[in-house]
């Protein structure tokens, strides 16, 4: 057993892996949405498909990657392989979501060169001692629209390819054939296997690095660390639930319409707390529904590790010890747990808010010490032509909590991405940013007068952040995707706080629903201002 000097050098040791195969990822992407806003994630899997270590990126991609490993472990795996998969329903969350899985060998292995079509290689021995993954965002995947992320879409194939576990590299050399198959039925193919290039020299840079580890340390010394790294985190995973009020907790919370309806989508989770482990039933959830906001177990099970690492101390070490302590059901079939061909391309981005917020709401009761609801959504944002592609998410205003009020313009729940820089925004696409600026509160002068009497939540002394105004004009014609959340039904207050500020979308001034696809002519404006976090606190 590791002392806690060796435990937490070690601990750090592999969660730096993650972190350089993801400063690798976005100095070698060609796409701003990889490059600059950082829409991608690292992590470090054991041979046995546990989660070793991961980097701080984005909370929805890392918590679904179990599955991901898993799907190609069970597809026979081989060191020195490297496969693709973005199936939302064999390992994916969302098809612009593409997976790269590199199962690590032990010896024998040269660093990837990348000269061009066909020359991407690696020699191959030993069986595979780790795996390295890097899930990245890409900017479009063939879909019906620009972005591939449809409001409405009702079928998996109208948001773009559909990417089985598969073999790219393959003793030792890419397989062209695979690569051109899906890159070619993309929009941007160039851009996309300069990507997918980024991605494979990532993998293998946690590849070489978990080898090195292997030569200095040995190998059974770095498993027996691993699994003593698991052991750790679970044993202070159950530490922090224990710390929990043991019951059952129930709350509800709903999603405004599927991209095909505005009827609300109830999601509904009956959270058992009990003597240091967590179980959450999504029974009486919405079924899945005919628009996009359907989403695999994957990332249900992803918001709840978000939310019980959360609770935990800033030292436990995320790993796959965390998720022992936690059980997730929902029936086949429900809006959570959907089934294949339902569409799921806002449910990766916006159910998964949901879903963190409704937990959140049903473990406040147990004592936990959360904020009031943050802004909720995601905010997505696509503009495009077959020619370019701009895809953007917003952040907005935190809840506020016992310790004070919330952050404003701030990324919330299971996004963590960057802004796209204005500079690189206007010297690479056809558009214009016109304002970009934190929205007003209430009773305060903006642009429009002073605004209403519905400001982020207040009360008491955790008032809740600001959202932000982005302001955009498109200089020639494009097309539009909005899906975005919290328009209609504002982030909760906490503990008799005010609820937060609703989000509003506009085209040319004229306010649009939450979930819409619009076409634009040049000088055309869109406007996003996104949702205040909630208050906390009632006096």
């Amino acid at each position: 057993m590791l002392g806690p000097v060796e435990r937490e050098v070690l601990a750090q040791l592999f969660a730096s892996i993650p972190e350089e195969m993801g400063a690798v990822l976005v100095r070698s992407a060609r796409s701003p949405n990889i490059r600059e806003r950082r829409d991608a994630s690292a992590a470090l899997f054991s041979a046995d498909g546990e989660l070793v270590a991961q980097a701080a990126h984005i909370p929805v991609h890392l918590g679904a990657m179990p599955e991901a490993v898993d799907a190609v472990r069970q597809k026979g795996a081989r060191a020195g392989d490297v496969w693709i998969l973005n199936d939302p329903y064999t390992g994916g969350t969302h098809l612009p979501d593409i997976t790269i899985i590199e199962a690590v060998a032990s010896t024998g292995l040269q660093p990837l060169r990348v000269s061009g079509p066909g020359t991407m290689h690696r020699s191959v021995a030993d069986p595979a001692i780790a795996f390295a993954v890097v899930r990245a965002h890409h900017a479009d995947v063939g879909g019906a629209r620009p972005g591939s992320m449809p409001p409405g879409a009702r079928t998996l194939a109208e948001e773009g390819v559909v990417i089985p576990p598969t073999r790219l590299l393959e003793g030792g050399n890419v397989d062209e054939e695979v690569m051109s198959h899906i890159v070619g039925r993309m929009r941007e193919p160039e851009v996309r296997r300069a990507d997918l290039a980024a991605q494979i020299a990532a993998a293998g840079r946690g590849a070489e690095r978990w080898r090195e580890m292997v030569v200095r340390y040995g190998r059974v010394n770095i498993e027996n660390a691993v699994e003593d790294l698991l052991g750790y985190a679970e044993k202070r995973a159950r530490a922090a639930l224990s710390g929990l009020r043991d019951g059952v907790w129930e709350a509800e919370d709903v999603l405004e319409g599927d991209g095909v309806t505005d009827t609300p989508l109830p999601i509904r989770v009956r959270a058992t707390v009990k003597g240091g482990s967590l179980k959450l039933d999504f029974t009486g959830t919405a079924p899945a529904t005919d628009g996009n906001v359907n989403c695999p177990m994957a990332v249900a099970r992803s918001a709840a590790l978000f939310v019980a690492r959360c609770l935990m101390p800033e030292d436990v070490p995320t790993n796959g010890g965390v998720a022992r302590c936690i059980e997730v059901i929902a029936p086949e079939g429900c809006l959570i747990n959907a089934r294949p061909p339902h569409a799921v391309a806002a449910g990766n981005v916006e159910t998964s808010q949901r879903l963190a917020d409704v937990i959140m709401l049903a473990l406040a009761q147990a004592g936990a010490a959360v904020p009031a609801q943050g802004q909720g959504t995601m905010n997505n944002v696509i503009l495009g032509t077959d020619r370019w592609t701009y895809y953007e998410t917003s952040g907005g205003g935190q809840g506020g909590s016992a310790w004070g009020p919330g952050p404003s313009g701030v990324h919330v729940g299971m996004s963590n991405t960057l802004n796209t820089p204005i500079e690189m925004l206007e010297m690479e696409l056809p558009l214009r940013v016109e304002r970009y600026a934190l929205r007003p509160r209430a009773g305060e002068k903006g642009e429009g007068g002073e605004r209403g009497e519905t400001g982020e939540g207040t009360r008491g002394t955790g008032r809740g952040g600001r959202g932000v105004i982005r302001e955009i004009r498109v200089l020639e014609s494009c097309h539009l995707s909005l899906i975005t959340e919290r328009r209609s039904v504002a982030p909760r207050g906490l503990a008799g706080g005010a609820d937060g500020e609703l989000g509003v979308n506009r085209v040319n001034g004229k306010i649009v629903g939450s979930k819409v696809a619009v076409d634009l002519v040049p000088g055309d404006i869109v406007t996003i201002e996104t949702p205040g976090g909630g208050g906390f606190g009632s006096t």
